[in-house]
């Protein structure tokens, strides 16, 4: 379990751009971190599903 959330957090980081962020207030951080949560569960959800056969 350790190993697992420890990956999410170096993706969070490095992929995402958790460890981008360079501003100055508290909202704008919270706001930047939504997003970046927001983005890895859009893409944990998308990982998560077998892909559709293509329609012909």
């Amino acid at each position: 379990m350790r190993w697992r959330i420890e990956h999410d957090y170096r993706e969070l980081r490095t992929t995402l751009g958790l460890d981008h962020f360079k501003g100055r207030s508290f909202t704008d951080w919270h706001r930047h971190a939504t997003l970046v949560t927001a983005a890895h569960l859009f893409l944990t959800e998308q990982r998560s599903y077998p892909k559709f056969p293509a329609r012909a």
